[in-house]
């Protein structure tokens, strides 16, 4: 278990639903299908925007990690307890590392590093 802060969207989303009798009646917050349903509609979704990749609850859990999470300065110690994974190396076979990323993290060290060396 861990505390996430959830962004505007997601708390709207939450709110819609709040009220629903499914998600009282099964306990949950959102009306949750199971993986092989939401696949289904994924690929539902990818046919009516003409998406050649397959779609999947595993290529989301791909995209947060790589294009929400660590594309936005998250660290991946925070990336691994928001997707529940126990250790770090979980993470790491979702996020990829982004060249930008690195870009950024070298730009921010030669900064550092030319403020250590004026006098």
């Amino acid at each position: 278990m861990c505390n996430i802060p959830l962004l505007d969207i997601p708390q709207e989303i939450l709110k819609k639903y709040e009220n629903r009798p499914f998600c009282h009646k099964k306990g949950t917050l959102l009306p949750v299908p199971c993986n092989q349903k939401m696949n289904s509609y994924l690929k539902e979704i990818a046919d009516l925007c003409n998406i050649q990749k397959k779609l999947t609850t595993h290529t989301a859990r791909h995209s947060y990690a790589t294009s929400v999470c660590l594309a936005n300065g998250v660290s991946i110690e925070n990336v691994a307890k928001m997707l529940g994974h126990s250790n770090i190396k979980m993470t790491q076979h979702y996020a990829k590392v982004l060249d930008r990323s690195i870009m950024k993290d070298m730009r921010n060290v030669a900064l550092a590093l030319s403020k250590k060396s004026l006098p």
